[in-house]
C-alpha cells in the first residue's frame, strides 16, 4: 500500500509543480520515449542475468505489492510456536518432533500458527535444523555455525532482486540521454521548420532525459531499496529462530530460550517481556 502512495505522491508533486508553472502536461506524454526507456531497461535486465536468476527476480519483485513486514503480532506468533516446540522437546525428548519436522504440512503443532506455516523458508529452516539435531546430536555451537551458513546463503540470494533492479535504476538516466539524443537527431531534421515546430521537437526530445531521471530516482531505485528492506526483515526473522533454537539445544528452559529470541527482535517490533509471558502462557498467538 505504501508503495502506491509513494508513486502517487511523486507523480502528483512533479506534474503538479510543472502545471503550476504553466507547463502543458501534453508535452510530457511521449510514447516513443517511454518505449525507448522501458525497452532498454527491460533489455538490460535480461542481458545482466542468467535465465534462472531472471525468473527469480521477476517472481520476487511482486513482493513489493504483496509482502508485509514482520509485525509484533507475527513475532509473538513465532515465539509462541517456538515455546510450544521447545516445551514438547523438554517433556517428550527430541525424538517426539520427528513426525512434525518430517511432515510439517500435516503437523498439528505448526498448523496452529498459520502465518508461520505459510513462511516456507522459516518452516524449512526450523525443520531442517531439528532434523540435524535429531540425527546427529549436534552441539549447540556447531549448530549455530551451520545455521549462520544457511542464513547467509539465503540472505545473499534474497538480495539478488534488489541489486538487479537497482542496477537498472542506475542505468535509466543514461537511457534517458540516449532517448534525448535520438529526439535531437529527429529535431535536426526539422531545422528548416518554424521556431515553434523546432522548439516543440527539442522539448519532446528533452522529455527522455526527464523521464529517465524521474523513473530512476522516483520509482526504480526506491523499489530496489524496498526489496532490500524486506530481505533484511526476512533475515532477521531467521536470526530470531536461530538464537532461540541454539539456546534450547544448549539446555535453556523453553521460557528462557524464547526470551533469547525476543532479544534478537528489532526494538520497533519487539514484544515486551510481559506480553510474551502472557501470550505463551495463554497459548494465544
Amino acid at each position: 500500500m505504501t508503495i502506491i502512495i509513494g508513486i502517487v505522491v511523486v507523480l502528483g508533486c512533479v506534474i503538479g509543480g510543472f502545471m503550476m508553472e504553466g507547463g502543458n502536461v501534453h508535452i510530457l506524454f511521449q510514447p516513443a520515449e517511454l518505449v525507448i526507456l522501458g525497452g532498454a531497461a527491460v533489455g538490460s535486465l535480461i542481458v545482466s542475468l542468467p535465465m534462472k536468476s531472471l525468473m527469480y527476480v521477476l517472481k520476487n519483485s511482486s513482493r513489493l505489492f504483496t509482502a508485509k513486514e514482520h509485525s509484533k503480532a507475527v513475532y509473538l506468533e513465532l515465539l509462541t510456536m517456538l515455546f510450544q516446540l521447545f516445551s514438547k522437546v523438554k517433556k517428550e525428548g527430541l525424538i517426539s518432533l520427528e513426525a512434525d519436522v518430517e511432515n510439517p504440512e500435516k503437523s498439528p503443532l505448526f498448523n496452529k500458527f498459520p502465518h508461520f506455516a505459510k513462511n516456507r523458508t522459516a518452516l524449512t529452516f526450523v525443520c531442517d535444523n531439528f532434523k540435524v539435531v535429531i540425527a546427529s546430536a549436534l552441539p549447540a555451537h556447531e549448530l549455530e555455525n551451520l545455521m549462520d551458513i544457511e542464513i547467509e546463503a539465503n540472505h545473499e540470494e534474497s538480495l539478488v532482486p534488489a541489486h538487479s533492479i537497482n542496477r537498472v535504476g542506475d542505468a535509466l538516466p543514461g537511457f534517458g540521454i540516449v532517448a534525448a539524443v535520438l529526439g535531437v537527431v529527429l529535431a535536426m531534421g526539422k531545422i528548416d521548420q518554424p521556431p515553434a515546430v523546432l522548439g516543440h521537437a527539442v522539448g519532446a526530445a528533452l522529455v527522455g532525459t526527464f523521464l529517465g531521471i524521474l523513473m530512476s530516482y522516483g520509482f526504480v531505485a526506491p523499489m530496489a531499496a524496498n526489496l532490500e528492506h524486506l530481505s533484511n526483515g526476512d533475515t532477521t526473522f531467521l536470526k530470531v529462530i536461530k538464537v532461540a533454537l541454539v539456546a534450547c539445544i544448549d539446555g535453556a528452559a523453553p521460557q528462557m530460550a524464547v526470551e533469547f529470541g525476543r532479544r534478537a527482535i528489532p526494538a520497533s517490533e519487539r514484544p515486551t517481556f510481559s506480553e510474551l509471558e502472557q501470550t505463551v502462557k495463554s497459548g494465544k498467538k
